[in-house]
């Protein structure tokens, strides 16, 4: 599987285990970012946007169980942030209770990297679906997020690699405005705000009725971007 930069949240009060861990899926190419605690997890869980979140269950403070079940209540893409779990090997309880806080896999410790790599890609396979939100309509327009597709007044729109990766991006937190800064990272290409804000008038002339004025690719200001669109078409 390709980790097309996928950004995951590493939280793990060992440090030895967050720095391999973090070590060994940058390599996989992936975007890592780590936190010690459930403190720290829940600040960059609000600051930021992340693909998938591994949480060890056993912490000081909050645990990893407690953690998911927070997460679980959050609104919108932030609560429905995919969950796999490090455990101790003889602690079957807290995998139940991690499970039924709405886990979506867990891992008992010690593990294979290779088997957490293979972990992690299961479950992002299971949520591409979800994450990447179907088909969405913007006015005479329609974005498929999962084949990276524009069609306006029933043809085909060309999109640079970049505007794809922008346009799921945005898609996936539809309605929720996106710091400029992740979009950044999320892009991988672009250098840095400039490059972002150039692809979003490119792609405001593409799908735009009147791109001065925009209603679908709207910007919020002092934050990023946000991405309006209708509601999703059924067929």
């Amino acid at each position: 599987m390709n980790s097309g930069g996928r950004h995951l949240l590493v939280v793990d009060d060992d440090d030895r285990i967050r720095d391999l861990l973090k070590a060994y899926l940058t390599r996989e190419g992936f975007r890592v970012t780590t936190g010690r605690n459930a403190a720290a997890a829940r600040q960059l869980l609000e600051a930021l946007e992340f693909d998938l979140a591994v949480l060890d269950v056993m912490m000081p403070g909050e645990d990893g169980v407690s953690l998911t079940r927070w997460l679980r209540g959050e609104a919108g893409a932030k609560g429905r942030t995919p969950v796999l779990m490090l455990t101790a090997r003889g602690e079957a309880e807290a995998r139940i209770h991690g499970l039924s806080a709405g886990a979506d896999d867990y891992l008992p410790k010690p593990f294979e990297p290779q088997e957490l790599l293979l972990r992690i890609e299961a479950i992002l396979r299971r949520a591409a679906p979800r994450a990447a939100g179907g088909l969405l309509t913007l006015g005479r327009c329609a974005f498929d997020a999962g084949r990276g597709e524009l069609i306006c007044d029933d043809l085909p729109v060309r999109l640079t690699e970049g505007e794809v990766a922008l346009l799921r991006q945005l898609a996936r937190s539809a309605h929720q405005p996106i710091d400029r800064l992740d979009l950044v990272q999320a892009g991988g290409g672009a250098a840095d705000g400039r490059a972002i804000d150039v692809q979003v008038t490119r792609l405001r002339r593409k799908i735009e009725p009147d791109p001065k004025n925009p209603r679908y690719l709207q910007t919020v200001r002092g934050v990023g971007y946000m991405l309006a669109p209708d509601e999703p078409a059924h067929g």
